[in-house]
């Protein structure tokens, strides 16, 4: 019978991969709640029309890359290719707005997006998020940047760079547009990819957006959003960056920084990493007033960001934590209840560990300890058990001694 395999763009994550997310997600627990963020949990399941009225119709993502499906009773759904739509479609649903006048959330899990798989990007994908709902204050917008980089910090990540820019508002960014189509419609259509000839009277602002070198190139002589910013925008956007150099968090303006998503206004930003080949955006968002509103809500100011999860864990490298502070390895069948009830005394202690479930030879337990990078291995057999000791060799030094049962919590601690 032919062997069942995962679908393409879908990934399986063992240990010690799978440790990494489990490492990323208890820093985003630790750090977002030192911010009152609390935890979200929403469906992997909306109704189509939530992505297409909140991220828009002309997005790649809407048109080209999202799983849609009707059910049973024809109503077309689709798995989430972003959380910010949901989070905005729980909080208008539950009222919430009507129990507090700021709301952070923070949500942690799965994404999907039908992309072409590469390094980095998969059609399953994971990230960490955050909204805030409620604040038009710049100050919010500062704190959010604020938050990000305390949580990159947690993860000991360091040789990265935070891109800043302002989309303007819905008083100012007419005038861009119109002076941005302007531009493009005076280029020869040969100087845009195909994309980007089809997006220019769609919508002119994502052609800022584009990932072709040509089209990069192009776009540096483009109009700058920053000429058309209304008193407003100027304003809300100097104060983000006064708050930010006041807190010594660097930053540079890139005003050709968009976002894919249409719902974003004012303060966008990304951080990106060259430490992933080429550069790469590991996260990003900005402020999204407005978007309540257009979802049928109260007109109440929202922001937020999301790191994608793969990306970070290309950053982080090497293994989650995986270390064993022991390792009990069992010399005869008669000691194995007392092994087991040992284990179970140093696990309730707060200690990491396996327990043999076979007696085997001192040699071949002990590579089994070094192959689970074990830092202690206990040895126990008839004789031991019978003394009341359990033989603790320490696997950096090789130092091996007899330790009594009552000790042995002790011992294992020496090593941590």
């Amino acid at each position: 019978m032919a062997k069942i395999k995962k679908i393409k763009g879908f990934s399986d994550l063992f240990p010690p991969e799978s440790e990494l997310y489990a490492r990323m997600e208890d820093s985003a627990r630790r750090v977002f709640s030192r911010y009152g963020c609390r935890e979200l949990r929403l469906p992997l399941l909306e109704r189509t029309e939530l992505f297409a009225r909140s991220i828009g119709d002309e997005t790649d993502i809407v048109q080209k890359e999202m799983y849609t499906f009707p059910d049973r009773k024809g109503r077309s759904l689709t798995l989430r290719p972003e959380a910010t739509a949901g989070v905005v479609r729980a909080y208008i649903e539950a009222q919430q707005y009507a129990r507090e006048n700021v709301g952070k959330y923070y949500t942690v899990g799965p994404m999907f997006r039908y992309e072409r798989p590469q390094k980095g990007r998969t059609r399953q994908f994971h990230q960490v998020n955050v909204e805030v709902l409620g604040p038009e204050s710049p100050m919010a917008d500062a704190e959010l940047i604020m938050m990000l980089v305390d949580y990159l910090r947690d993860l000991g990540l360091k040789d990265i760079q935070i891109e800043l820019n302002s989309l303007g508002c819905s008083k100012c960014r007419p005038d861009f547009h119109a002076a941005l189509s302007e531009f493009l419609h005076g280029l020869n259509a040969q100087e845009l990819c195909q994309d980007c000839r089809e997006r220019m009277d769609k919508n002119p602002l994502r052609v800022l957006d584009c990932k072709v070198d040509s089209c990069r190139e192009v776009m540096r002589n483009a109009p700058r959003i920053s000429d058309f910013l209304c008193a407003e925008c100027r304003e809300h956007f100097r104060a983000v960056k006064e708050t930010l150099e006041s807190a010594e968090i660097e930053f540079v303006l890139n005003p050709l920084l968009v976002r894919g998503l249409d719902y974003y206004q004012r303060t966008t930003f990304e951080v990106v990493s060259a430490d992933i080949g080429a550069q790469a955006s590991v996260a990003g968002g900005g402020r999204y007033d407005g978007l309540v509103k257009a979802l049928g809500g109260p007109d109440i100011s929202g922001l937020g960001f999301a790191c994608g999860m793969e990306r970070l864990a290309m950053l982080l490298g090497g293994d989650g934590d995986q270390t064993l502070d022991f390792y009990l390895a069992v010399l005869n069948e008669e000691a194995m209840s007392t092994a087991l009830v040992l284990g179970q005394h140093l696990r309730g202690s707060g200690y990491r560990g396996e327990v043999a479930f076979e007696a085997a030879s001192p040699r071949s337990q002990l590579r089994l300890a070094n192959k689970l990078g074990a830092k202690t291995c206990l040895l126990i057999g008839l004789d031991e058990m019978q003394r009341g000791e359990v033989m603790v060799k320490d696997m950096e030094t090789g130092v091996q001694r007899a330790v009594s049962q009552d000790d042995l919590e002790q011992a294992v601690g020496l090593k941590r």
